[in-house]
């Protein structure tokens, strides 16, 4: 027997296997097997797989963008509807008022020319004295424009305007003597202040 045998089997000797190591082989490990890919995966779990979702979410993008432009196109064009209606409304803010207007410059001129043809001085003054009654009388009732008297009232800075001051004896508190332009109200708000001629207390007066 030979002195490497390592004792009886059965059948025979048994073989002893040597290890890499000491039979000088080289042995490579084997790689480890590669994950499945994640398109793999998905389409085995029945999920969407990431180019899917990249192509679903490059979509809403889209559409988000396309409905924030459309959005700025809609505020845009209702910024410059808002600032034309508004220019509209400043230059004809006044239109009804001029309409209003428009009878009594043709009471006027039927006046004028009435007055051509008759050289009737009376019934050229009672005419324009009618035309300013009916003017200012529409004025207030409509527009809430009001003149007011201001001759024998008490001087008042909140309405009146002194053009002239004089000294007078026998009063105590300064009042309008004389109304130079009458002042104007519009809805109990001093629209144009009366100049007015005021009497004033003299001085030293003799005690009452």
């Amino acid at each position: 027997m030979s002195k490497h045998s390592h004792g009886n089997t059965a059948g025979g000797t048994e073989e002893v296997k040597k290890s890499p190591q000491e039979t000088g082989e080289i042995v490579t490990e084997s790689p480890a097997p590669e994950a499945p890919e994640a398109n793999a995966v998905a389409s085995e779990t029945g999920q969407p797989g990431w180019e899917q979702k990249c192509a679903e979410l490059e979509a809403k993008l889209a559409d988000l963008n396309d409905q924030y432009l459309r959005k700025a196109a809609d505020f845009e064009n209702f910024r410059k509807r808002m600032n034309r209606e508004k220019l509209e409304l400043t230059e004809f803010a006044n239109q009804n008022l001029l309409l209003d207007l428009l009878p009594v410059i043709d009471d006027f001129e039927r006046a004028i020319k009435s007055a051509e043809t008759s050289q009737d001085f009376a019934s050229f003054y009672e005419g324009i004295t009618m035309i300013e009654k009916q003017l200012t009388g529409q004025l207030e009732s409509k527009w809430g424009l009001k003149r007011f008297e201001s001759e024998g009232e008490p001087f008042d800075p909140n309405r009146h305007e002194a053009l002239q001051v004089e000294k007078a004896a026998g009063i105590t508190d300064s009042i309008v003597k004389e109304d130079y332009l009458k002042g104007y109200l519009l809805k109990d708000r001093v629209l144009r202040f009366a100049k007015v001629k005021v009497l004033m207390p003299a001085e030293n007066q003799p005690p009452c």
